[in-house]
């Protein structure tokens, strides 16, 4: 028997992306600002954005899928992820056998230190929110600064202005402070 998803053809252009952690660490939050920055300024690109999380509030695992594609997206999941975001060891352990063999993986090293693979890209997302802006909360919006850096998947004035159009008010400095040290990072990496 073959399943429904067997017989659905991916477009050449589809990229798949996950923002996976614990529920509290704003996986939700980033991919929607994502998928809305990718919307509004990719020029004919469709984007559609899914979420599951576990049934705890905060502590259990949380997971975004972002697809891409110029053509219709008849399947709003990810089936095969170009790209994957793990902010905990749990997150990467649940997903990274869902990440294409060339497919691009970005662990948060603050919470990650068992990474099957060489082929990482390791920022220190927490601990960077936490030393380098003084907040916690902001480790998700320094992976978002990472992520636009190491996939050109959008620009980065495209992804300040969602962030800062979805924020708290009275956190823009720092949650522009957390896009920039998250793509500096990124780019250090990417050399």
């Amino acid at each position: 028997m073959t399943k429904l998803l067997d017989k659905i053809e991916v477009p050449k252009d589809r990229f798949e992306m996950r923002l996976s952690g614990s529920g509290g660490q704003g996986m939700i939050f980033a991919s929607v600002v994502l998928c809305e920055a990718i919307g509004t300024k990719a020029g004919g690109k469709n984007v559609v954005q899914s979420q599951s999380y576990g049934p705890e509030a905060r502590g259990g695992a949380s997971k975004s899928d972002v697809v891409i594609s110029s053509e219709e997206i008849y399947y709003p999941k990810a089936m095969k992820l170009d790209m994957l975001l793990a902010m905990t060891q749990e997150a990467l352990d649940k997903y990274y056998g869902d990440l294409k063999e060339d497919g691009i993986l970005i662990v948060d090293t603050s919470l990650v230190s068992d990474i099957p693979t060489d082929n990482f890209y390791g920022i220190k997302c927490t601990d960077l929110a936490r030393n380098e802006i003084g907040a916690l909360m902001v480790a998700n919006v320094v992976a978002l600064g990472a992520i636009c850096a190491l996939t050109d998947i959008v620009d980065k004035e495209s992804l300040i202005e969602g962030v800062l159009a979805r924020a708290p008010r009275g956190t823009e400095e720092r949650n522009k402070k957390a896009i920039e040290l998250g793509y500096t990072e990124a780019l250090k990496l990417k050399k």
